[in-house]
């Protein structure tokens, strides 16, 4: 974490009282932390709309499992993005229905495209692309592995 830097804002009354009650509901401890997180997710969608860093978003998806080869569809263009496709989630809704939670990261450029991708196929129902945030520069964390490095050996 990086040293405090204290600065004033000067608001309209009206704007306070709204922004107070943003802090209250969203049961924030401080105004400040809830600016930093304004900050953050602002720089971060920027950052997103500007294709000019790495981010981490989720592709939340609903489609009709019925549809005829939609879901080697949909894992057929996951596989065309290996690098940026990092994790997903499968879930059965109702007897027609399922949705998928992908984990991505990568240039927002190629993250949009690819949700465009998948949201326009037929039998998707909805398609939600939600920023999570900036990658940070890369630092080596006990957690950190190699990409290659999933838990499993490939035979060749």
């Amino acid at each position: 974490m990086s040293d405090l830097s204290r600065f004033s804002v000067s608001l309209e009354a009206d704007l306070l009282e709204a922004f107070d009650v943003y802090v209250r509901d969203g049961e924030f401890a401080t105004r400040s932390e809830a600016i930093r997180q304004l900050l953050r997710q602002t720089l971060a969608r920027d950052a997103f709309e500007g294709d000019d860093r790495p981010v981490t978003a989720t592709l939340t998806i609903v489609y009709d499992h019925h549809r005829p080869h939609l879901v080697e569809k949909l894992l057929e263009l996951q596989h065309q993005y290996p690098g940026q496709v990092v994790a997903s989630m499968h879930v059965h809704l109702d007897h027609d229905r399922c949705m998928e939670v992908i984990v991505l990261k990568g240039p927002g450029g190629e993250l949009r495209h690819l949700a465009a991708s998948l949201r326009g196929l037929k039998g998707v129902h909805m398609g939600d692309l939600a920023l999570a945030g900036p990658i940070e520069p890369e630092h080596n964390h006990p957690h950190d592995h190699h990409p290659d490095d999933h838990g499993h050996s490939h035979n060749k």
